[in-house]
């Protein structure tokens, strides 16, 4: 007869690891590194579903999966955990926004002006 797992009858104090979930700190941090679901479940070995239902909160981290997704991200098991605050990418581009850079390159040279004097136009707007 195989035993049931007990509950455990401490009460321990909550953990205060602020506002976001499990599931919301591993989707803004994916995001953050420009990566889609399909690409960091590809990183991983794992099909997309899985990457859905964790950002989702469907599905407990097991320590194993914990490690894989801060290797996947290149940040700490406590970045992810949201024990330490994340580190915004360092040095490190969003893969986001090189792929738009990429995207404007390939423009012919009077879109790329163009574009570029309307991302221009906005900085100067967020500026004041």
């Amino acid at each position: 007869m195989d035993a049931m797992p007990r509950r455990s009858r401490l009460k321990l104090p909550p953990l205060n690891l602020g506002k976001e979930t499990i599931g919301q700190r591993i989707a803004r941090l994916r995001k953050e590194r420009g990566y889609t679901q399909a690409e960091l479940s590809e990183r991983m070995g794992l099909i997309q579903a899985l990457i859905s239902d964790y950002e989702r909160d469907k599905l407990r981290l097991h320590a194993e999966m914990v490690v894989r997704l801060a290797r996947a991200l290149e940040i700490s098991s406590d970045e992810l955990l949201g024990i330490k605050p994340s580190k915004k990418n360092g040095s490190k581009p969003s893969l986001r926004l090189l792929r738009r850079s990429q995207k404007i390159e390939s423009l012919p040279p009077t879109q790329q002006k163009t574009l570029l004097k309307t991302i221009d136009t906005f900085l100067k707007g967020a500026e004041k």
